[in-house]
Protein backbone atom coordinates (compact mmCIF):
# COMPACT_ATOMS: atom_id res chain seq x y z
CA UNK A 1 0.00 0.00 0.00
CA UNK A 2 1.47 3.33 -1.11
CA UNK A 3 1.07 6.52 0.87
CA UNK A 4 0.92 9.86 -0.92
CA UNK A 5 3.20 12.42 0.69
CA UNK A 6 2.59 16.09 -0.03
CA UNK A 7 5.25 18.60 0.91
CA UNK A 8 4.60 22.20 1.90
CA UNK A 9 5.94 23.55 -1.37
CA UNK A 10 3.75 21.24 -3.46
CA UNK A 11 1.62 22.95 -6.16
CA UNK A 12 -1.99 23.66 -5.32
CA UNK A 13 -3.27 21.09 -7.85
CA UNK A 14 -1.27 18.38 -6.11
CA UNK A 15 -2.77 19.35 -2.76
CA UNK A 16 -6.25 19.18 -4.28
CA UNK A 17 -5.59 15.73 -5.74
CA UNK A 18 -4.57 14.57 -2.27
CA UNK A 19 -7.85 15.87 -0.75
CA UNK A 20 -10.30 16.52 -3.61
CA UNK A 21 -13.67 16.48 -1.83
CA UNK A 22 -13.80 20.08 -0.42
CA UNK A 23 -12.57 21.56 -3.70
CA UNK A 24 -14.96 19.49 -5.81
CA UNK A 25 -17.94 20.48 -3.67
CA UNK A 26 -17.04 24.15 -3.95
CA UNK A 27 -16.44 23.91 -7.71
CA UNK A 28 -19.78 22.14 -8.17
CA UNK A 29 -21.60 24.96 -6.40
CA UNK A 30 -19.66 27.57 -8.39
CA UNK A 31 -20.46 25.83 -11.69
CA UNK A 32 -24.15 25.66 -10.78
CA UNK A 33 -24.29 29.37 -9.97
CA UNK A 34 -22.48 30.17 -13.21
CA UNK A 35 -24.74 28.00 -15.36
CA UNK A 36 -27.86 29.68 -13.96
CA UNK A 37 -26.82 32.99 -15.54
CA UNK A 38 -24.43 31.90 -18.31
CA UNK A 39 -26.82 33.18 -20.99
CA UNK A 40 -26.82 36.70 -19.55
CA UNK A 41 -23.02 36.67 -19.16
CA UNK A 42 -22.45 35.44 -22.72
CA UNK A 43 -24.84 38.05 -24.14
CA UNK A 44 -23.12 40.87 -22.26
CA UNK A 45 -19.66 39.78 -23.48
CA UNK A 46 -20.76 39.52 -27.12
CA UNK A 47 -22.55 42.88 -26.89
CA UNK A 48 -19.29 44.38 -25.65
CA UNK A 49 -17.37 42.85 -28.58
CA UNK A 50 -19.94 44.14 -31.08
CA UNK A 51 -19.73 47.65 -29.60
CA UNK A 52 -15.98 47.66 -30.31
CA UNK A 53 -16.32 46.05 -33.73
CA UNK A 54 -18.90 48.59 -34.89
CA UNK A 55 -16.36 51.37 -34.35
CA UNK A 56 -13.58 49.84 -36.49
CA UNK A 57 -12.99 52.08 -39.53
CA UNK A 58 -13.90 50.45 -42.83
CA UNK A 59 -16.13 47.84 -41.26
CA UNK A 60 -15.38 44.54 -39.58
CA UNK A 61 -15.34 41.31 -41.57
CA UNK A 62 -16.12 39.35 -38.41
CA UNK A 63 -19.35 41.24 -37.66
CA UNK A 64 -21.53 38.56 -39.23
CA UNK A 65 -19.94 35.96 -36.96
CA UNK A 66 -20.44 38.15 -33.88
CA UNK A 67 -24.08 38.77 -34.79
CA UNK A 68 -24.66 35.04 -35.11
CA UNK A 69 -22.88 34.49 -31.82
CA UNK A 70 -25.14 37.06 -30.16
CA UNK A 71 -28.25 35.31 -31.46
CA UNK A 72 -26.91 32.01 -30.13
CA UNK A 73 -26.11 33.58 -26.74
CA UNK A 74 -29.65 34.92 -26.45
CA UNK A 75 -30.98 31.39 -26.92
CA UNK A 76 -29.10 30.07 -23.88
CA UNK A 77 -31.59 29.64 -21.02
CA UNK A 78 -31.12 32.10 -18.18
CA UNK A 79 -32.99 31.64 -14.93
CA UNK A 80 -33.34 35.25 -13.80
CA UNK A 81 -34.52 36.96 -16.99
CA UNK A 82 -37.56 38.96 -17.98
CA UNK A 83 -38.64 36.04 -20.18
CA UNK A 84 -38.72 33.75 -17.15
CA UNK A 85 -40.40 36.31 -14.86
CA UNK A 86 -42.22 38.75 -17.17
CA UNK A 87 -43.59 41.93 -15.63
CA UNK A 88 -45.03 43.62 -18.71
CA UNK A 89 -48.75 42.93 -18.91
CA UNK A 90 -52.13 44.63 -18.73
CA UNK A 91 -55.13 44.80 -16.42
CA UNK A 92 -57.95 42.78 -17.97
CA UNK A 93 -60.48 45.29 -16.58
CA UNK A 94 -58.58 48.45 -17.43
CA UNK A 95 -58.15 51.40 -15.09
CA UNK A 96 -60.01 50.75 -11.84
CA UNK A 97 -59.72 54.26 -10.40
CA UNK A 98 -58.26 57.63 -11.30
CA UNK A 99 -57.17 59.97 -8.49
CA UNK A 100 -57.13 63.56 -9.71
CA UNK A 101 -55.63 66.09 -7.26
CA UNK A 102 -56.59 69.75 -7.58
CA UNK A 103 -53.08 70.80 -8.53
CA UNK A 104 -51.27 67.86 -10.02
CA UNK A 105 -51.35 64.94 -12.40
CA UNK A 106 -53.80 62.03 -12.19
CA UNK A 107 -52.81 58.76 -10.55
CA UNK A 108 -54.03 55.50 -12.08
CA UNK A 109 -55.08 52.58 -9.87
CA UNK A 110 -55.26 49.02 -11.25
CA UNK A 111 -56.65 46.06 -9.31
CA UNK A 112 -56.38 43.27 -11.89
CA UNK A 113 -56.77 40.53 -12.90
CA UNK A 114 -53.48 40.81 -14.81
CA UNK A 115 -52.66 39.17 -18.11
CA UNK A 116 -49.24 38.27 -19.59
CA UNK A 117 -47.39 38.75 -16.28
CA UNK A 118 -45.67 36.10 -14.20
CA UNK A 119 -48.32 33.94 -12.50
CA UNK A 120 -50.85 36.76 -12.92
CA UNK A 121 -48.98 39.05 -10.52
CA UNK A 122 -49.25 42.80 -10.92
CA UNK A 123 -46.37 44.35 -12.91
CA UNK A 124 -45.07 45.90 -9.68
CA UNK A 125 -44.92 42.63 -7.77
CA UNK A 126 -43.57 40.64 -10.72
CA UNK A 127 -40.80 43.21 -11.14
CA UNK A 128 -40.03 43.20 -7.40
CA UNK A 129 -39.80 39.40 -7.45
CA UNK A 130 -37.33 39.43 -10.33
CA UNK A 131 -35.23 42.20 -8.77
CA UNK A 132 -35.18 40.42 -5.42
CA UNK A 133 -34.06 37.14 -6.98
CA UNK A 134 -31.33 38.85 -9.04
CA UNK A 135 -29.89 40.57 -5.98
CA UNK A 136 -30.18 37.38 -3.93
CA UNK A 137 -28.24 35.55 -6.66
CA UNK A 138 -25.61 38.28 -6.72
CA UNK A 139 -24.98 38.17 -2.98
CA UNK A 140 -25.03 34.36 -3.01
CA UNK A 141 -22.39 34.38 -5.75
CA UNK A 142 -20.18 36.80 -3.78
CA UNK A 143 -20.69 34.72 -0.65
CA UNK A 144 -19.70 31.56 -2.47
CA UNK A 145 -16.47 33.19 -3.68
CA UNK A 146 -15.68 34.16 -0.08
CA UNK A 147 -16.44 30.60 0.98
CA UNK A 148 -13.91 29.42 -1.59
CA UNK A 149 -11.22 31.42 0.18
CA UNK A 150 -12.06 29.79 3.50
CA UNK A 151 -12.10 26.32 1.88
CA UNK A 152 -8.59 26.99 0.61
CA UNK A 153 -7.54 28.34 3.99
CA UNK A 154 -8.88 25.33 5.88
CA UNK A 155 -7.97 22.44 3.59
CA UNK A 156 -5.19 23.47 1.20
CA UNK A 157 -3.01 26.02 2.97
CA UNK A 158 -0.27 24.61 5.14
CA UNK A 159 0.36 27.75 7.17
CA UNK A 160 -1.86 28.00 10.23
CA UNK A 161 -1.71 31.77 10.01
CA UNK A 162 -0.70 34.39 7.44
CA UNK A 163 -0.94 38.20 7.56
CA UNK A 164 -3.89 37.96 5.14
CA UNK A 165 -5.92 36.36 7.95
CA UNK A 166 -5.64 39.52 10.02
CA UNK A 167 -6.63 41.63 7.01
CA UNK A 168 -9.76 39.53 6.46
CA UNK A 169 -10.65 39.57 10.15
CA UNK A 170 -10.36 43.36 10.31
CA UNK A 171 -12.56 43.69 7.20
CA UNK A 172 -15.21 41.49 8.83
CA UNK A 173 -15.50 43.95 11.72
CA UNK A 174 -15.21 47.20 9.74
CA UNK A 175 -18.82 48.44 9.52
CA UNK A 176 -18.10 51.52 7.40
CA UNK A 177 -16.17 49.45 4.90
CA UNK A 178 -18.92 46.81 4.88
CA UNK A 179 -21.50 49.51 4.13
CA UNK A 180 -19.40 50.64 1.17
CA UNK A 181 -18.95 47.07 -0.04
CA UNK A 182 -22.70 46.44 0.18
CA UNK A 183 -23.57 49.49 -1.93
CA UNK A 184 -20.78 48.75 -4.42
CA UNK A 185 -22.07 45.19 -4.91
CA UNK A 186 -25.58 46.56 -5.47
CA UNK A 187 -24.20 49.03 -8.03
CA UNK A 188 -22.24 46.29 -9.81
CA UNK A 189 -25.35 44.10 -9.87
CA UNK A 190 -27.39 46.95 -11.32
CA UNK A 191 -24.80 47.38 -14.08
CA UNK A 192 -24.18 43.72 -14.89
CA UNK A 193 -27.84 42.66 -14.76
CA UNK A 194 -29.31 45.85 -16.21
CA UNK A 195 -31.34 44.06 -18.93
CA UNK A 196 -33.06 41.86 -16.33
CA UNK A 197 -33.54 44.53 -13.66
CA UNK A 198 -35.28 47.16 -15.79
CA UNK A 199 -39.09 47.11 -15.88
CA UNK A 200 -38.72 47.38 -19.66
CA UNK A 201 -35.87 47.03 -22.15
CA UNK A 202 -33.49 49.66 -23.47
CA UNK A 203 -34.46 48.76 -27.03
CA UNK A 204 -38.18 49.29 -26.35
CA UNK A 205 -37.88 52.26 -24.04
CA UNK A 206 -34.90 54.24 -25.36
CA UNK A 207 -33.53 53.15 -28.73
CA UNK A 208 -36.55 52.16 -30.85
CA UNK A 209 -39.75 52.97 -28.95
CA UNK A 210 -41.88 53.31 -32.10
CA UNK A 211 -40.93 49.85 -33.34
CA UNK A 212 -42.51 48.17 -30.32
CA UNK A 213 -46.04 48.14 -28.96
CA UNK A 214 -47.64 47.69 -25.56
CA UNK A 215 -51.04 46.15 -24.83
CA UNK A 216 -53.67 47.76 -22.60
CA UNK A 217 -57.38 47.33 -21.91
CA UNK A 218 -59.41 50.21 -23.33
CA UNK A 219 -62.53 50.74 -21.19
CA UNK A 220 -64.18 52.87 -23.89
CA UNK A 221 -64.11 50.10 -26.50
CA UNK A 222 -64.15 47.32 -23.88
CA UNK A 223 -61.32 45.52 -25.68
CA UNK A 224 -57.57 44.99 -25.61
CA UNK A 225 -55.73 47.55 -27.73
CA UNK A 226 -52.13 48.11 -28.78
CA UNK A 227 -50.24 51.38 -28.81
CA UNK A 228 -46.68 52.20 -29.87
CA UNK A 229 -44.32 52.44 -26.91
CA UNK A 230 -43.20 55.88 -28.10
CA UNK A 231 -46.80 57.14 -28.07
CA UNK A 232 -47.38 55.66 -24.60
CA UNK A 233 -44.17 57.30 -23.37
CA UNK A 234 -45.34 60.71 -24.59
CA UNK A 235 -48.57 60.32 -22.64
CA UNK A 236 -46.69 59.24 -19.48
CA UNK A 237 -43.97 61.91 -19.59
CA UNK A 238 -43.13 63.92 -16.48
CA UNK A 239 -43.14 67.57 -17.51
CA UNK A 240 -43.30 69.39 -14.20
CA UNK A 241 -46.30 71.46 -13.23
CA UNK A 242 -49.62 70.64 -14.84
CA UNK A 243 -51.40 67.42 -15.66
CA UNK A 244 -48.48 65.37 -17.00
CA UNK A 245 -46.39 63.52 -14.46
CA UNK A 246 -45.64 59.89 -13.62
CA UNK A 247 -43.83 59.82 -10.30
CA UNK A 248 -41.92 57.08 -8.48
CA UNK A 249 -43.81 53.86 -7.73
CA UNK A 250 -46.71 54.76 -10.00
CA UNK A 251 -48.50 53.22 -12.97
CA UNK A 252 -49.22 55.14 -16.14
CA UNK A 253 -52.56 54.98 -17.98
CA UNK A 254 -51.31 52.00 -20.01
CA UNK A 255 -50.81 49.91 -16.84
CA UNK A 256 -47.01 50.10 -17.02
CA UNK A 257 -45.19 50.29 -13.68
CA UNK A 258 -42.42 52.87 -13.21
CA UNK A 259 -40.31 52.34 -10.02
CA UNK A 260 -38.48 55.67 -10.39
CA UNK A 261 -41.09 57.48 -12.45
CA UNK A 262 -40.50 58.76 -15.97
CA UNK A 263 -38.30 61.32 -17.68
CA UNK A 264 -39.54 64.48 -19.44
CA UNK A 265 -40.79 64.24 -23.01
CA UNK A 266 -40.55 61.70 -24.57
CA UNK A 267 -41.26 60.04 -21.19
CA UNK A 268 -38.77 57.17 -20.97
CA UNK A 269 -38.75 54.97 -17.88
CA UNK A 270 -36.20 56.39 -15.42
CA UNK A 271 -35.22 53.10 -13.75
CA UNK A 272 -34.43 51.47 -17.11
CA UNK A 273 -32.43 54.58 -18.03
CA UNK A 274 -30.48 54.46 -14.74
CA UNK A 275 -29.76 50.71 -14.96
CA UNK A 276 -28.36 51.03 -18.48
CA UNK A 277 -26.42 54.14 -17.44
CA UNK A 278 -24.81 52.22 -14.56
CA UNK A 279 -23.32 49.81 -17.09
CA UNK A 280 -21.76 52.74 -18.98
CA UNK A 281 -20.34 54.23 -15.77
CA UNK A 282 -18.91 50.87 -14.73
CA UNK A 283 -17.30 50.32 -18.14
CA UNK A 284 -15.65 53.74 -18.09
CA UNK A 285 -14.49 53.32 -14.49
CA UNK A 286 -12.96 49.86 -14.93
CA UNK A 287 -11.17 50.67 -18.21
CA UNK A 288 -9.76 53.95 -16.88
CA UNK A 289 -8.67 52.42 -13.56
CA UNK A 290 -7.09 49.52 -15.43
CA UNK A 291 -5.04 51.94 -17.55
CA UNK A 292 -4.07 54.38 -14.79
CA UNK A 293 -3.45 51.61 -12.25
CA UNK A 294 -1.25 49.70 -14.68
CA UNK A 295 0.79 52.79 -15.53
CA UNK A 296 1.06 53.77 -11.85
CA UNK A 297 2.35 50.31 -10.93
CA UNK A 298 4.90 50.27 -13.75
CA UNK A 299 6.22 53.75 -13.04
CA UNK A 300 6.17 53.16 -9.29
CA UNK A 301 8.32 50.04 -9.63
CA UNK A 302 10.72 51.65 -12.14
CA UNK A 303 11.27 54.79 -10.07
CA UNK A 304 11.79 52.82 -6.86
CA UNK A 305 14.18 50.32 -8.43
CA UNK A 306 16.31 52.64 -10.57
CA UNK A 307 15.79 55.98 -8.74
CA UNK A 308 17.88 58.90 -10.00
CA UNK A 309 17.09 60.16 -13.49
CA UNK A 310 14.26 57.68 -14.00
CA UNK A 311 12.47 58.98 -10.91
CA UNK A 312 13.11 62.58 -11.94
CA UNK A 313 11.70 62.00 -15.44
CA UNK A 314 8.52 60.40 -14.09
CA UNK A 315 8.12 63.16 -11.48
CA UNK A 316 8.34 65.83 -14.19
CA UNK A 317 5.94 63.98 -16.50
CA UNK A 318 3.47 63.29 -13.69
CA UNK A 319 3.54 66.83 -12.33
CA UNK A 320 3.05 68.24 -15.83
CA UNK A 321 -0.07 66.12 -16.34
CA UNK A 322 -1.41 66.97 -12.88
CA UNK A 323 -1.21 70.70 -13.61
CA UNK A 324 -3.71 70.34 -16.48
CA UNK A 325 -7.34 70.72 -15.30
CA UNK A 326 -8.75 67.27 -16.00
CA UNK A 327 -12.31 68.38 -16.65
CA UNK A 328 -11.21 71.02 -19.17
CA UNK A 329 -9.04 68.44 -20.91
CA UNK A 330 -11.98 66.04 -21.04
CA UNK A 331 -14.16 68.72 -22.62
CA UNK A 332 -11.43 69.65 -25.14
CA UNK A 333 -10.69 66.08 -26.22
CA UNK A 334 -14.41 65.20 -26.39
CA UNK A 335 -14.99 68.09 -28.80
CA UNK A 336 -11.86 67.48 -30.90
CA UNK A 337 -12.54 63.73 -31.27
CA UNK A 338 -16.31 64.10 -31.70
CA UNK A 339 -16.13 62.73 -35.27
CA UNK A 340 -13.31 60.23 -34.68
CA UNK A 341 -13.97 56.48 -34.74
CA UNK A 342 -12.82 56.22 -31.11
CA UNK A 343 -15.89 58.22 -30.11
CA UNK A 344 -18.11 55.55 -31.67
CA UNK A 345 -17.06 52.88 -29.15
CA UNK A 346 -19.77 52.86 -26.49
CA UNK A 347 -20.93 56.20 -27.92
CA UNK A 348 -17.94 58.06 -26.51
CA UNK A 349 -17.51 55.97 -23.37
CA UNK A 350 -14.23 54.38 -24.45
CA UNK A 351 -12.74 57.77 -25.37
CA UNK A 352 -13.64 59.16 -21.93
CA UNK A 353 -12.09 56.08 -20.28
CA UNK A 354 -8.86 56.62 -22.22
CA UNK A 355 -8.69 60.26 -21.12
CA UNK A 356 -9.32 59.40 -17.48
CA UNK A 357 -6.77 56.57 -17.65
CA UNK A 358 -3.91 58.52 -19.23
CA UNK A 359 -4.47 61.64 -17.11
CA UNK A 360 -5.19 59.88 -13.81
CA UNK A 361 -2.09 57.70 -13.43
CA UNK A 362 0.05 60.42 -11.73
CA UNK A 363 -2.38 60.54 -8.79
CA UNK A 364 -2.22 56.77 -8.27
CA UNK A 365 1.54 56.77 -8.86
CA UNK A 366 1.97 59.36 -6.08
CA UNK A 367 0.05 57.00 -3.78
CA UNK A 368 2.30 53.97 -4.48
CA UNK A 369 5.64 55.77 -4.93
CA UNK A 370 6.38 55.93 -1.18
CA UNK A 371 5.57 52.26 -0.46
CA UNK A 372 7.54 51.22 -3.55
CA UNK A 373 10.62 53.09 -2.29
CA UNK A 374 10.21 51.48 1.14
CA UNK A 375 10.07 48.00 -0.34
CA UNK A 376 13.02 48.72 -2.65
CA UNK A 377 15.20 49.29 0.44
CA UNK A 378 14.41 45.90 1.99
CA UNK A 379 17.11 43.27 2.37
CA UNK A 380 15.46 40.70 0.13
CA UNK A 381 15.47 43.13 -2.81
CA UNK A 382 19.19 43.80 -2.27
CA UNK A 383 19.77 40.06 -2.04
CA UNK A 384 17.94 39.47 -5.33
CA UNK A 385 20.12 42.10 -7.00
CA UNK A 386 23.33 40.65 -5.59
CA UNK A 387 22.43 37.20 -6.91
CA UNK A 388 22.02 38.65 -10.40
CA UNK A 389 18.23 38.29 -10.69
CA UNK A 390 16.76 40.23 -13.58
CA UNK A 391 15.26 43.60 -12.68
CA UNK A 392 11.86 42.67 -14.11
CA UNK A 393 11.75 39.47 -12.03
CA UNK A 394 12.72 41.33 -8.87
CA UNK A 395 10.07 43.97 -9.40
CA UNK A 396 7.40 41.40 -10.24
CA UNK A 397 8.10 38.87 -7.48
CA UNK A 398 9.46 40.95 -4.60
CA UNK A 399 8.07 44.48 -5.05
CA UNK A 400 4.74 44.38 -6.90
CA UNK A 401 2.82 42.38 -4.23
CA UNK A 402 3.60 45.05 -1.65
CA UNK A 403 2.15 47.99 -3.57
CA UNK A 404 -1.02 46.25 -4.77
CA UNK A 405 -2.74 47.06 -1.47
CA UNK A 406 -2.29 50.79 -2.02
CA UNK A 407 -3.43 50.48 -5.65
CA UNK A 408 -6.56 48.71 -4.49
CA UNK A 409 -7.29 51.38 -1.88
CA UNK A 410 -6.79 54.44 -4.03
CA UNK A 411 -8.19 52.79 -7.15
CA UNK A 412 -11.52 52.16 -5.42
CA UNK A 413 -11.60 55.76 -4.21
CA UNK A 414 -10.74 57.08 -7.68
CA UNK A 415 -13.65 55.19 -9.24
CA UNK A 416 -16.07 57.52 -7.48
CA UNK A 417 -14.36 60.56 -8.98
CA UNK A 418 -14.56 59.02 -12.44
CA UNK A 419 -18.30 58.47 -12.05
CA UNK A 420 -18.73 62.11 -11.03
CA UNK A 421 -16.56 63.30 -13.92
CA UNK A 422 -18.50 61.25 -16.45
CA UNK A 423 -21.78 62.56 -15.06
CA UNK A 424 -20.48 66.13 -15.19
CA UNK A 425 -19.62 65.77 -18.87
CA UNK A 426 -23.05 64.35 -19.66
CA UNK A 427 -24.66 67.15 -17.65
CA UNK A 428 -22.85 69.62 -19.92
CA UNK A 429 -24.03 67.76 -23.02
CA UNK A 430 -20.59 66.27 -23.77
CA UNK A 431 -19.03 62.84 -23.45
CA UNK A 432 -21.61 60.09 -23.82
CA UNK A 433 -23.70 60.72 -26.92
CA UNK A 434 -27.50 60.39 -26.89
CA UNK A 435 -29.51 58.23 -26.87
CA UNK A 436 -27.06 56.18 -24.77
CA UNK A 437 -28.25 56.62 -21.16
CA UNK A 438 -26.00 58.24 -18.57
CA UNK A 439 -26.77 59.44 -15.04
CA UNK A 440 -25.54 62.98 -15.56
CA UNK A 441 -27.87 63.44 -18.54
CA UNK A 442 -30.86 62.51 -16.37
CA UNK A 443 -29.86 65.22 -13.88
CA UNK A 444 -29.52 67.70 -16.73
CA UNK A 445 -32.96 66.82 -18.10
CA UNK A 446 -34.60 67.30 -14.72
CA UNK A 447 -32.84 70.42 -13.46
CA UNK A 448 -35.74 72.62 -14.53
CA UNK A 449 -38.27 70.49 -12.64
CA UNK A 450 -36.65 70.32 -9.18
CA UNK A 451 -39.31 72.55 -7.58
CA UNK A 452 -42.23 70.84 -9.35
CA UNK A 453 -44.07 67.56 -8.97
CA UNK A 454 -41.45 66.03 -11.30
CA UNK A 455 -38.70 66.47 -8.70
CA UNK A 456 -37.70 62.81 -9.07
CA UNK A 457 -36.00 63.31 -12.45
CA UNK A 458 -32.92 65.01 -10.99
CA UNK A 459 -33.24 64.01 -7.34
CA UNK A 460 -33.03 60.22 -7.73
CA UNK A 461 -29.98 60.18 -10.06
CA UNK A 462 -28.28 62.79 -7.85
CA UNK A 463 -28.82 60.75 -4.70
CA UNK A 464 -27.59 57.58 -6.42
CA UNK A 465 -24.40 59.31 -7.62
CA UNK A 466 -23.67 60.58 -4.10
CA UNK A 467 -24.43 57.15 -2.61
CA UNK A 468 -22.24 55.22 -5.05
CA UNK A 469 -19.31 57.66 -4.77
CA UNK A 470 -19.55 57.55 -0.96
CA UNK A 471 -19.66 53.75 -1.10
CA UNK A 472 -16.46 53.49 -3.15
CA UNK A 473 -14.73 55.83 -0.69
CA UNK A 474 -16.05 53.84 2.28
CA UNK A 475 -14.87 50.58 0.74
CA UNK A 476 -11.45 52.14 0.15
CA UNK A 477 -11.36 53.27 3.81
CA UNK A 478 -12.22 49.75 4.91
CA UNK A 479 -9.50 48.18 2.77
CA UNK A 480 -6.97 50.75 3.98
CA UNK A 481 -7.78 50.17 7.66
CA UNK A 482 -7.71 46.40 7.17
CA UNK A 483 -4.35 46.42 5.42
CA UNK A 484 -2.87 49.20 7.53
CA UNK A 485 -4.43 49.48 11.00
CA UNK A 486 -1.84 52.17 11.82
CA UNK A 487 -2.83 54.34 8.84
CA UNK A 488 -3.06 57.34 11.13
CA UNK A 489 0.61 56.91 11.94
CA UNK A 490 3.34 54.36 12.37
CA UNK A 491 5.07 52.19 9.85
CA UNK A 492 2.45 51.77 7.16
CA UNK A 493 4.87 50.20 4.75
CA UNK A 494 5.46 47.19 6.97
CA UNK A 495 1.75 46.48 7.21
CA UNK A 496 1.31 46.75 3.45
CA UNK A 497 4.23 44.41 3.03
CA UNK A 498 2.62 41.97 5.43
CA UNK A 499 -0.61 42.10 3.47
CA UNK A 500 1.23 41.20 0.31
CA UNK A 501 2.95 38.22 1.88
CA UNK A 502 1.64 35.03 3.28
CA UNK A 503 1.91 31.33 2.88
CA UNK A 504 0.55 29.67 -0.24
Amino acid sequence: MSVTTVTEDAPLLERIRNNPRPAMLWLAGFALLLVLEIGALATALVDFAIAFSNAIPGGNPGMEFLTGLLDAAKQIPTLLSRETIPNQGYDANGVDKVIQPKNGSPRYIFNGPWKSTFMGLSPKHAWLLRVGLVYAYSFLFIGWLVRGYFVFRKHYRYADWTPRDDVVNRLRSHRWGQFGFLIVVMFLTLALFAPALGPTTVDQNIKRPYEHTVQYFDTQTDSVQEVAVGTANLAAASDGAGSKNTGPWEYDQYSRFHPFGTLPTPGKDLFTFMAAGARISLFIGLVSIGISGGLAAIFGLLTAYYKGLVDLAVVIAGDSIMTIPQLLLLILVSVVFAQHWLSDIYNGGFLIALIFGFTGWPFLWRAVRGPAFQVAEQEWVDAARSYGQRATSTMKKHMLPYILGYLLIYGSMTLGGIIIGTSALSFLGLGIEPPTPEWGRAISMGQGYVATQSWHISFIPGVLIVLVVTAFNAMGDGIRDAIDPKSGGGDAGSEVAAAGGGGG
